[in-house]
């Protein structure tokens, strides 16, 4: 089978974890980004932290390695893999809140899923913390939007 055949399906087409068995132990990195967009108002109450739940930030950034942690569990088809680091960046900007999430593993398989399980975790958790100050008065969240989510770098260096 070659590297550009899909391994993830039988030859019937049903879904199939894919067979690394054979594979070598690789270090392995994987980045991925994404961003929140909130409304003024919101992003100066996390700047001064001045949100009722508690610190927006670090609760996202823990929310973010648990999801790492946790991918094999919510993705189908995803090996459990040893996570040997977890590395979040957060950064206020003028209408957002932008977050990517490194990863990086030893083992028989990528971590670009468990770095956008990351990152999607990791803004949902902001979006949960500030929800209350986002919401308009008709109850709706118009200014609210996480978008570009995508992996922004994936590296595998065979060890000897």
């Amino acid at each position: 089978m070659s590297d550009d055949e899909l391994t993830h399906t039988t030859e019937s087409g049903e879904a199939q974890m894919v067979d690394v068995g054979e594979k070598p132990d690789t270090a392995r990195r994987a980045v991925a980004a994404g961003e929140i967009h909130l409304t003024d108002s919101t992003l100066d109450a996390i700047r001064n932290d001045e949100i009722g739940k508690g610190n927006v930030l670090a609760t996202a950034r823990v929310g973010a390695i648990q999801a790492v942690k946790h991918t094999w569990e919510t993705v189908p088809m995803c090996h459990q893999i040893p996570i040997t680091n977890v590395e979040t960046e957060f950064a206020v900007r003028e209408d957002r809140v932008t977050l990517e999430v490194a990863v990086e593993t030893t083992g028989k398989t990528g971590c670009e899923m468990e770095a956008l399980q990351g990152v999607t975790t990791g803004l949902g958790v902001v979006w949960d913390m500030v929800k209350a100050a986002e919401k308009d008065e008709d109850g709706q969240y118009p200014d609210t939007a996480i978008e570009n989510v995508r992996v922004l770098e994936k590296e595998k260096r065979r060890r000897d």
